[in-house]
This record gives structure tokens, sequence and C-alpha cells, in this order.
């Protein structure tokens, strides 16, 4: 339950985090509009998936506002948010709500927060991962991964869907690589260069 109120100073730990997350923002055009935020809950009613949230993207902005960074940032929402950009487009403030989700996402992922059962971000990783060696998606290495570190009971439940997959031609035992893995991997490494330089 959050208690501390408003005049209380902000945490050394808030603190940090919000300096990390104004280095993210800078990168985003607009993306200090975040102060313009009327808690109309447009975002919020326009989000296809706000019901699924923890919180929802009014209450983003409000705990941010209020120095809880890091509840935002434990919460299942940012893994959540299908970058739709309907709150983008019918926000009255012209924030740029989805961008700051994405923000959030990445300040998450540096600082190695995550929200407790819900491993969205080892999928995002164990996807990420097959690309690089591949060139394209292993499906039943992806499910593997996800479930081990998810929920191994799934993993043995949805045993038999991933059988029947095999059998009907769907997918392969045996991961495949394209041919120009290598010119991915450039890419890759690419964009992982330009992020580490702030580019």
């Amino acid at each position: 339950m959050i208690t501390r109120t408003f005049t209380e100073p902000v945490p050394k730990r808030e603190a940090e985090l919000r300096a990390a997350f104004w280095e993210q923002v800078k990168s985003i055009p607009r993306g200090e509009k975040i102060q313009n935020c009327i808690q109309c809950g447009t975002c919020t009613g326009t989000c296809p998936v706000s019901y699924m949230m923890d919180i929802t993207p009014r209450e983003v902005v409000a705990l941010f506002r209020a120095g809880h960074l890091e509840d935002i940032l434990h919460s299942r929402t940012i893994w959540i948010c299908a970058s739709c950009y309907s709150c983008r487009v019918r926000c009255p403030s012209g924030i740029l709500v989805t961008d700051l989700i994405y923000a959030l996402k990445r300040l998450a992922m540096d600082m190695k927060i995550y929200p407790p059962k819900f491993p969205t971000y080892a999928l995002s990783k164990a996807f990420i991962s097959n690309i690089y060696k591949y060139g394209r998606n292993f499906e039943i290495g992806l499910a593997i991964r996800y479930f081990l570190k998810a929920n191994p009971k799934k993993l043995i439940a949805s045993a038999g869907f991933g059988l029947a997959m095999i059998r009907k031609g769907r997918i392969s035992v045996r991961p495949q690589s394209i041919k120009k893995v290598k010119e991915i991997r450039a890419i890759i490494d690419r964009a992982n260069q330009l992020e580490k330089e702030g580019i």
C-alpha cells in the first residue's frame, strides 16, 4: 500500500530511477509533455488491454507524479501494452503515452526490475535470442525457455498441443537458420551499439 505523502522527500532509490527515466524521455520528441497530463482518463478508456493491467495508463502518470516510479516498474502494465497507439492519438494534451510506456519498459530492463510471476521479459529475451541465432523464430525453443521461467507445469500441459503441431508440420523440432543470418546479427549489433551511444 502506498502511504508516502507529497511533502516527504523522494527516497534516494526513487530519485535515481526518476533521473534514469528522464534520460530515457530525452530520446522521445515532446516526451516532457507527461507533465501536462490532466488526468482525464482518455488513455485508459481507449486502451484495448487496460482491463488486464494492474495499473491503468492514467494511474501510471499519477503514480509517476506522486513519486512512485518503482511501483510502476514492478507492475505488469508496461509489459501488457499492445502498442496500438490509441492512447497517443486521443490524448487531449498530446502526451505520447505509448512512447513513455516504452521508456519505462527500457528502464525496467536496464534496472532489472520485473513484475513477480509475470515473466514476459523472459519471452522477449528468448525471442531476440532466437532471431540473433537463426535469423527467425524457433517456436519450440521459445516455448520451452518461456515456460521453464514462467510455469514449468504449463510446459507439460502444453506438450500435447506442441506434438500435434509437429505432426501436422506446423512447427519444426530443429531450428533452421536463414541464409543471411550474419546480416541480421549485424543489424542487431548495430542497434545495440546505437542504444549504448544514446542515439
